[in-house]
């Protein structure tokens, strides 16, 4: 686990002041650069010593089967999982012969630091090999966020005590040994040495490698260029199946250096030949070598710039939080930057977790995230999904059902998840997708989207709903037999979060039927049809505990034992790895926000007071083993009043990974985690909702902050959101006048500031959690 002093506390950088090897995986997560095509892990240039190499391709996976005991109807049969391939990162340095290794010799400092603004991974070293020759190193790494194709790096070496004859070996080297990830079932399936050599080339400063998959049939390349800057040099390069190598020797004189700019490009496709990916990258690295480090450096700035523009985020009283959402915000925009068309993994591309699947967490934690702060990523996300989505129709039809039935995990758009019932058949993931388009469609008034490709998701998301659930005899609609967001329950009747999710899917996707009603046509919806949905929503039904005035999870959960919690060793959390499932489903126990999510994203649905009942329940229940709870209980917990607690869960998201506080950062990122972070200050302390095609702010700060700022952009406009203990401010940084509302009061924005006052707010003390499961107090002072 990383210690709480593994990273300075810098607002705009992540920055390692020594290099622990106990915690190299994580800290290679921490440092993963991408730009949601190519993905780099922080591993050390010299390649070793590591924790888990990773380079990645988005969507690039081997096949591998999925086993069952005993076969069943519509269980998938093939699992798809991310690949570790050419990896480009390998600048290997010898010094009078002596390798540069960090185990060995005296390493006198090391530094590493993300910048935030900058794109880039800075790396400082003075080391002193075992026959007494000191250097320093320097090196600077990015993956351009502007040219999808290409990254690089910058290698300096200076002789510090006396002359030393050194050789750099710069390299590309695919199918890497990958160490054991052990056994728990969220980490990825290894396999080894998934690529087949087709090519391999080294001419002058120019390598390239092409690979295939062997099973899943992608082919893959790599390049690399170099330019030199530095004394009279001796340059060779050689090339081997999986390995090319540019090697340069030369001597420095005390105080000399040797640079190095190292321009990779890579490039990947299912169905072009070999000559036509080895191209592409020779054609990204000749853009790359035109523009050169410096224009490259210029343009990741220019990006970040306009991009922080528009959705920093200023916290004051917590400097560990303020660091922690920036470095969130940041992880966000290059996991889905330049996906293009390409899903958005749960780890990103910063490591193998969940076989590099993407899940619900894209929709309903990251796009909201993107859709108000880059929304064209959001919407590339979207057309990702509705590429996939005769994939989905067709897992429909083999479930009996119509529509479009969206798979749990997936890379490609089949289903790869073995059966298992928290998954199979957490058919919410339909609503969560429609639920992002009708978001991002409110948001950003993109009517060629919200045409071409809304409308076909809504539409076949609705018929799904319409074919899974059914009417009773007293006329209500139901949805039985599902599992909602809580994976310690399945199969379920009346999940209230499915139903509320599934009932705005058909309204929605009956007013864009209306809306465009050639395109409606097209695909064969009838007006019988759209009242089907609409009766549908109107008879949703919605479960309620008269007794206990709250709303179960689903029909009779509330009737269920509640979990043992005082009988629960603090090391048996997360519960799944200690006890069966049986158990678990039978029990009041709640891995994750279920019921809280949805008052939050149907909160139109719920009264105050329901709210405040409903959230206190359920925060005796929820034992938080999942990432994806803790922004969710923030934003809850703020708006019912408990702000002291909302800090704390604020805390948590944010320095998931930063901490390692879920014990397994090593795999990659909790992308979802990051970018709720976003959504627990802004949907949560700043009140902000968009039921409609209108924003809502209702503000409110803990004792613990001082102040609260951050931008947004909304219909093509940015704005600036400042919130104090008794006044916020509102700004319209550019774009059109806007009519928001404030506590419910219109507020006209046409340029200029804005200032209005924030009413007062009772005071309430936490709930109890279950025992052990409180989360670390940020404003102790206060308490």
């Amino acid at each position: 686990m990383i210690r709480q002093a593994a990273y300075a506390v810098e607002p705009w950088c992540v920055r390692e002041q020594s290099l622990d090897l106990d915690t190299l995986a994580q800290s290679e997560s921490v440092f993963a650069l991408s730009n949601g095509h190519i993905g780099l892990r922080g591993n050390l240039e010299e390649g070793e010593p590591h924790g888990l190499p990773g380079t990645y391709l988005n969507s690039v996976y081997e096949l591998r089967p999925l086993p069952y005991a005993e076969a069943g109807y519509g269980y998938p049969e093939s699992g798809q999982t991310v690949i570790n391939i050419t990896n480009g990162k390998v600048i290997r340095l010898l010094v009078e012969d002596e390798p540069f290794d960090v185990r060995y010799g005296e390493l006198r400092s090391h530094e590493r630091a993300l910048d935030f603004r900058a794109g880039t991974l800075t790396r400082n070293v003075e080391w002193t090999s075992p026959a007494g020759d000191s250097v320093r190193v320097r090196t600077v790494r990015l993956v351009s966020l502007v040219q999808r194709g290409v990254a690089a790096i910058r290698y300096e070496v200076e002789a510090v005590n006396r002359p030393v004859r050194i050789v750099v070996q710069s390299e590309l080297v695919a199918n890497e040994s990958l160490p054991d990830l052990g056994k728990d079932p969220r980490v990825a399936g290894r396999l080894e040495n998934p690529l087949v050599g087709e090519e391999s080339v080294a001419d002058k400063d120019t390598a390239v490698l092409v690979h295939r998959t062997r099973h899943s049939g992608l082919r893959i390349a790599a390049a690399m260029g170099h330019e030199i800057d530095g004394p009279e040099c001796t340059i060779t390069s050689d090339d081997f199946e999986d390995v090319c190598r540019y090697t340069i020797a030369t001597r420095l004189q005390q105080g000399q250096r040797l640079c190095l700019v190292k321009y990779l490009a890579y490039g990947w496709s299912s169905q072009r030949s070999r000559p036509a990916v080895h191209d592409q990258v020779i054609a990204a690295l000749a853009a790359a070598k035109m523009t050169g480090w410096d224009g490259l450096v210029r343009e990741q700035r220019q990006f970040l710039d306009d991009f922080w523009a528009g959705a920093d985020v200023e916290v004051e009283g917590d400097a560990e939080v303020q660091q922690a959402v920036r470095f969130g915000l940041f992880h966000t925009l290059q996991a889905g930057a330049r996906a293009e068309r390409r899903p958005i993994p749960a780890k990103g591309l910063t490591g193998p977790g969940y076989d590099g699947h993407t899940f619900w967490d894209t929709e309903t934690f990251v796009l909201p995230l993107l859709t108000y702060t880059r929304p064209e990523a959001a919407a590339d996300a979207l057309r990702w999904r509705h590429a996939t989505l005769d994939l989905a129709k067709e897992r429909a039809e083999q479930l009996g059902l119509r529509g479009a039935a969206f798979p749990w995990r997936t890379i490609a758009g089949q289903e790869c998840s073995g059966y298992w019932p928290a998954g199979t058949a957490a058919f919410h993931i339909n609503a969560d997708i429609a639920d992002a388009v009708i978001r991002y469609a409110d948001a950003t008034a993109d009517e060629d989207f919200t045409r071409d490709v809304g409308l076909d998701i809504l539409v076949e998301t609705a018929r799904l709903w319409r074919s899974l659930g059914h009417h009773n005899a007293k006329g209500r609609f139901r949805i039985d037999g599902v599992t909602g967001p809580d994976e310690y329950s399945a199969l379920a009747d009346n999940n209230v979060y499915t139903n509320l999710m599934a009932q705005r899917n058909f309204r929605a996707a009956a007013d864009l039927a209306e809306e465009y009603p050639e395109q409606a046509r097209r695909m064969g919806v009838t007006e019988e049809e759209t009242a089907s949905w609409r009766d549908a929503a109107n008879a949703i039904v919605i479960p309620y505990d008269k007794r206990l005035e709250v709303h179960p999870q689903s029909e009779g959960f509330t009737h269920h034992a509640r979990w043992d919690f005082d009988d629960t060793p603090p090391d048996h959390y997360p519960l799944l790895l200690h006890y069966p499932y049986f158990d678990i489903y039978r029990k009041q126990v709640v891995k994750q926000a279920d019921l809280v999510l949805a008052l939050h994203l149907r909160g139109d649905a719920f009264t105050d007071d329901e709210k405040l009942r409903d959230f206190v329940y359920y925060e005796g229940l929820t034992v938080r083993d999942s990432s994806l709870s803790a922004c969710t209980q923030a934003v809850m917990a703020a708006e019912t009043g408990h702000l002291e607690l909302a800090h704390d869960y604020i805390g948590e998201a944010a320095l998931m990974d930063l901490r390692d506080l879920e014990h397994n950062t090593r795999d990659g990122l909790h992308i979802a985690s990051l970018a709720g972070t976003w959504t627990a200050l802004v949907a949560g302390l700043g009140g902000m909702r968009q039921y409609t095609t209108r924003l809502t702010f209702a503000p409110r700060l803990p004792p613990g902050l001082s102040r609260l700022a951050f931008r947004m952009r909304f219909r093509g406009r940015r704005l600036k959101v400042t919130i104090g203990h008794d006044a916020t401010v509102y700004e319209l940084l550019g774009g059109d006048p806007l009519e928001i509302d404030h506590y419910g009061e219109p507020v006209r924005l046409d340029g200029g500031a804005v200032r209005v006052a924030v009413p007062p707010f009772p005071s309430r003390p936490s709930p109890p959690q279950p025992p052990g499961r409180e989360p670390a107090r940020r404003d102790k002072t206060t308490r």
